[in-house]
């Protein structure tokens, strides 16, 4: 056979001899008598158009495709075979997809419009009211902070203190470039689903888990501790801790709004109590004057310089329990009015206060109480308040205790059903998740409380109700998720860098940020190496949790796998069940927004999909119709040419996924994707897009799809 060479015009193809027996691989020409029909050489010398040659662009094999869809591949051609034994090979694949158009009607537009409305009137927090869910975690772990940190630090306690609560000057910032980029609830888990791969943000969303319910048994055994300490309580503390943890729960069940407006009662008692006790104490120290502080600073010495440095790195690593809480703020971002503003100013009504408190209240107590005494007791507040006013003052500060520590109790759930929410619309967690109480009687997620307050009180019995057990466990998980904000801007602004946000800082000091966590890690470890057990091993069981919702099928595949092995499994009729049960849940369809025809973009986002989801259904929508939208978005005033064709192939490249390709009539935008999520009955949460640019319209955080392709 003589080499093949490229064709001038349809004329050279009549001309060019081919045996009557070859065999078309690709490419198959229409009836040989058509190609007499001949059309002119091309002026310009280059081949000839569709039009003119009446051949295809690419003519694919459709293998006996039905003309509207549906049915099975033809596995006979598929070097895919199937795995199980009494399974034919028609089990692995999808049918052909399908080619429609579509104009969405008044009740999809209407249902879209409320769903909007929906989403805005749920941006309900101020950055006062904002702020406080997560400020009585912040400004409330001063109770347990600074106990932990005088055991270590000793009179170094102040500096070390003051030193870890600048630390959040380096984190604001990159918190704030997120949050401008996207500023969507469950974050930094909803960062690292639009930066990176799934199994990515699982291990950020397995570590936020950790972190909101050790927020919440940290301050539930702390209140209980401070309230035991002071009164003979008729039961053990491990009781009472998990007594405020079952009241608190009760207490979200109103509904977030009201959650909010009671963590900014509680906030605010908080923030007087301290103030008085400021108060007290200055005064109390400018009568007996320095004497107390110079001696406990005397006694306090270690006694070499390498032992000042310890302590001061020691007090300087326990020190950042002082700043836990403010991680649950981007948790629950979405629900702030105006984020872009209101975001950066809740961070500065947290983040200032906490140097203030931590920094003033622990000179205080060295100035005040023997330094025998402070590292003797765990109320160190309470001991600050009798010596500078009396019994009546101490009893004031426990009340206070308990009550700010329980709204901490209440920054974890909040911030837990946010991530639950994020984690049901995904597909990680069942449904269940996503149900809730109606709006009238406050729309909490009532499945999402119950569920976060059992999996708290397990991690706190877990440790034998060992409060410093908890406490320095949720040290490491406090690190390591503060670590998941520097990890996931580098990775947006290397795979999404085309995304439209506010710079807030330069990259040297974004790799100093995350290299300074590891270094803190390292640090708290050491003074306690027990505590990285208990970290690995709830990260580890959370994790197989999660893994495992997400592998729902493939588990189950392995399991009938199992069951194909052994004949004598079948007389129970197993095996029908289980393909039941694998068939219905790849039914499960998902949505890809594309804008072009350019078959490598839409094979990233189909690999995407295969590698993240459980689904033998996608559907590529091309909204076609509106104006031409210059940032990315999927949207043209016409159809793109190869867009059709490609799909085919796509389809044909995919046995085990059937690809449908939909047109939209109409524009690109938030309301339409909320109008086509109520079309095709798919949440926006599964509607997938590649980065847009800075020409896109509208904020990427109205459409609730997801990114995830540059």
């Amino acid at each position: 056979m003589t080499s093949p060479r490229w064709l001038s015009s349809a004329e050279d193809m009549v001309e060019l001899d081919v045996d009557a027996t070859t065999s078309w691989v690709a490419i198959e020409p229409i009836a040989r008598a058509t190609t007499t029909m001949a059309a002119q050489p091309s002026p310009t010398g280059n081949p000839p158009s569709f039009h003119d040659s009446q051949f295809d662009v690419i003519l694919r094999r459709q293998r006996m495709r039905p003309q509207g869809g549906g049915g099975l591949k033809d596995t006979l051609i598929s070097s895919t075979q199937s795995r199980f034994l009494n399974l034919s090979s028609d089990f692995e694949f999808a049918g052909w997809g399908t080619f429609s158009r579509i104009s969405l009607t008044e009740e999809d537009h209407r249902v879209g419009a409320q769903r909007m409305h929906n989403v805005q009137s749920a941006r309900l927090l101020g950055e006062f009211i904002g702020a406080a869910p997560s400020g009585n975690a912040v400004l409330g772990s001063v109770f347990y902070a600074l106990p932990a940190v005088v055991a270590v630090s000793g009179v170094y306690s102040p500096i070390s203190l003051f030193v870890a609560t600048l630390i959040p000057f380096l984190w604001r910032p990159i918190m704030q470039e997120l949050a401008s980029a996207l500023p969507i609830s469950g974050a930094p888990y909803s960062y690292l689903l639009n930066v990176s791969r799934k199994s990515i943000a699982l291990l950020g969303a397995a570590l936020l888990l950790l972190d909101f319910a050790a927020t919440s048994a940290v301050s539930a055994a702390t209140a209980s501790t401070y309230l035991s300490g002071e009164v003979a309580l008729p039961f053990p503390s491990w009781v009472g801790a998990a007594l405020v943890l079952v009241i608190f729960a009760l207490a979200s069940l109103t509904g977030l709004k009201e959650s909010a407006r009671l963590a900014a009662v509680l906030l605010a008692f908080h923030l007087g109590t301290m103030v008085a006790l400021g108060i007290v104490g200055c005064v109390h120290w400018g009568k007996t004057g320095n004497a107390q502080l110079s001696e406990n600073w005397r006694v306090g010495q270690p006694g070499s310089r390498m032992g000042v440095v310890r302590q001061l790195f020691n007090g300087f690593c326990l020190g950042m329990l002082g700043l836990t809480g403010i991680e649950c703020t981007p948790s629950y971002i979405g629900r702030l009015k105006n984020p872009s503003k209101t975001f950066p100013r809740v961070l500065r009504n947290l983040h200032l206060p906490a140097i203030v408190l931590n920094t003033s209240m622990i000179t205080l107590v060295l100035a005040t109480v023997p330094l025998d005494v402070v590292l003797g007791g765990d109320n160190v507040l309470s001991l600050l308040a009798e010596r500078s006013a009396g019994p009546w003052l101490r009893k004031w500060i426990v009340v206070d205790a308990v009550v700010v520590l329980c709204g901490g109790v209440l920054t974890g759930i909040l911030s837990a059903n946010e991530l639950f929410a994020s984690l049901a619309a995904d597909r990680v967690l069942p449904q269940v998740f996503l149900y809730a109480f109606p709006d009238r009687f406050g729309g909490a997620p009532y499945v999402s409380i119950v569920m976060f307050t059992a999996v708290a009180g397990a991690l706190y019995a877990s440790t034998g109700g060992s409060l410093a057990v908890v406490s320095k466990m949720f040290s490491l998980v406090w690190l390591t998720v503060m670590a998941l904000f520097p990890f996931s801007l580098l990775l947006l602004r290397f795979n999404r860098g085309r995304m439209p946000r506010t710079p807030g800082v330069g990259l040297s000091l974004l790799l100093l940020t995350f290299a300074l966590t590891p270094v803190v890690f390292v640090g708290n470890v050491a003074i306690d190496p027990s505590t990285a057990g208990y970290f690995f091993a709830y990260l580890v069981g959370v994790l197989l949790v999660f893994g495992a919702t997400q592998r729902q099928v493939q588990l189950l595949r392995c399991l009938y796998w199992l069951y194909d092995q052994y004949p004598a499994l079948h007389r129970w009729k197993w095996g029908t069940q289980m393909t039941r049960v694998i068939k219905r849940m790849k039914r499960q369809p998902v949505c890809v927004l594309v804008k072009g025809d350019e078959i490598n973009q839409i094979m990233h986002l189909l690999l995407y999909v295969r590698e993240s989801e459980e689904t033998s259904c996608v559907k590529i929508v091309h909204f076609c119709g509106g104006d031409v939208d210059a940032g990315g978005g999927p949207e043209s005033t016409d159809l793109p040419s190869e867009l059709e064709a490609n799909a085919k192939i796509l389809d044909e490249a995919f046995p085990e996924i059937t690809i449908d390709l939909i047109i939209v009539q109409g524009a690109f935008t938030p309301a339409a994707v909320a109008s086509l999520a109520h079309r095709l009955e798919i949440p926006p949460s599964l509607m997938f897009m590649s980065c847009p640019g800075e020409g896109l319209a509208y904020p990427v955080a109205e459409f609730g799809t997801r990114i995830v392709s540059l």
